[in-house]
Order: C-alpha cells, then sequence, then structure tokens
C-alpha cells in the first residue's frame, strides 16, 4: 500500500490530510517538523508545507531528494512563482498551492505515482512512426532518431503518454515542470513548432484551437 507523509504544521490541515488520504486507500501519517520528516523511513509520497517552524521547506526538499527517490508535492499558501520555481529546481515533483481540494490532491498524487511508475519500469511509448522511451529518452520516427531538448521531450511525453487524448494548455506547462518550464503560455507554441519541425510531420501533433494538443489518429 501506497505511504504517504505529510509534513505540516497546523494540526487541522495535517489532521484531515491524513484522515482524507486514509479513506482514499493511502497509509498516512503526518510529522509536524523538518527534522522529523528527515528521519521518517522513505515514503513512496510527501506532502511537504513549506512554512515550517524549523526548517524551510525548501531545504527540507533538497535534502529529501539527495537521499531519496519519494514522489514529492509542496501544498502551501506560497503562490508566488518565485516560490513555485524555487521548490520545483530544489526537487518537488508538483506544487499545489493552498486552499486546495481533496479530489484535487488525490488527482495530483495518481500522476506523480504514475510518472514515476513509468520512468522506472522504462516504458517505451508507440504512437504510428512515433516511438519515445522514457528510460533513455531516445525518440524516433520511422526509425529514424530525432534530437530534443529536454522541453520538446516533456511536451512530446506529456501527448504520447495518452495518444489521442486533448491536452490542455495548462496541462502540458504544469507537467513540463521538471524543467523549470514558467512564463506565458504562449511559450509553448515556440516548442511545439520546433517539435513538429524535428519531428518532419506537422500532422502529428494536432491543434484544438481554443482547447489543447494531441496527438492525431495515425
Amino acid at each position: 500500500m501506497t505511504h504517504v507523509l505529510v509534513v505540516e504544521d497546523d494540526p487541522g490541515i495535517a489532521t484531515q490530510l491524513v484522515r482524507g488520504l486514509d479513506r482514499a486507500g493511502y497509509t498516512a501519517e503526518s510529522v509536524a517538523y523538518g527534522a522529523e520528516a528527515l528521519q521518517r523511513p522513505v515514503p513512496d509520497v510527501v506532502l511537504l508545507d513549506l512554512g515550517l517552524p524549523d526548517i524551510d521547506g525548501v531545504d527540507v526538499c533538497r535534502r529529501l531528494r539527495q537521499q531519496s527517490q519519494a514522489a514529492i508535492i509542496v501544498v502551501t499558501a506560497r503562490g508566488e512563482e518565485a516560490d513555485r520555481v524555487l521548490a520545483l529546481d530544489e526537487g518537488a515533483d508538483d506544487y499545489l498551492v493552498k486552499p486546495f481540494g481533496l479530489a484535487e490532491l488525490l488527482a495530483r498524487i495518481r500522476a506523480v505515482l504514475r510518472r514515476g511508475q513509468r520512468a522506472g519500469t522504462g516504458e517505451v511509448l508507440r504512437h504510428g512512426p512515433l516511438t519515445v522511451d522514457l528510460r533513455t529518452r531516445k525518440v524516433t520516427v520511422s526509425g529514424n532518431d530525432v534530437a530534443l531538448t529536454p522541453k520538446e521531450f516533456a511536451i512530446l511525453e506529456c501527448l504520447a503518454t495518452d495518444p489521442g487524448r486533448l491536452v490542455s494548455r495548462q496541462e502540458i506547462i504544469e507537467r513540463a515542470w521538471d524543467e523549470h518550464w514558467y512564463g506565458p503560455t504562449k511559450v509553448l507554441d515556440v516548442h511545439l513548432a520546433a517539435l513538429r519541425r524535428k519531428l518532419g510531420d506537422h500532422t502529428l501533433i494536432e491543434t484544438v484551437y481554443g482547447h489543447g494538443f494531441r496527438l492525431a489518429d495515425q
């Protein structure tokens, strides 16, 4: 069973989170201090508040990442872009600003666990002539290697994980966070144009105007 460690100094919030996670089928426990979190056995997921009483949450995030591969989701009232970038730079897998609903939190947990499982199994995604190897980060089209930047690979992985599903601009940006990509969503168009050019088939990635993007049927 998936073990979730809640690192939160507000006892009311911590209790609600643990109760909700237990009801959702996870094994959950909470600690109020960063030092406690660093001393606990490595969980599968850490829900980490940044405003801890003993150690700044960003430092806790950095040290957790150095010692484990646990999925780290920052849950905090700090909503500034600089805070997001700093936490993600230090190894957080996702960033959720309070207040938030339990359903959204559970969806974020499922998402980070799926990403970890795919990376761990070395899954190869295939769609028509396109092949995406998540372990080696190798991309081929009709057997020909395609060299992509990290941002381009993150966008393609997002689309190739569920071919045919419409993916919004915001979702692509949020799921490509591990490349520390922040700014206007129009920046996505620049990277998509380069990605299409490199793939050599401009019809492979379909634009659904006003909604997002998807891999076209092959």
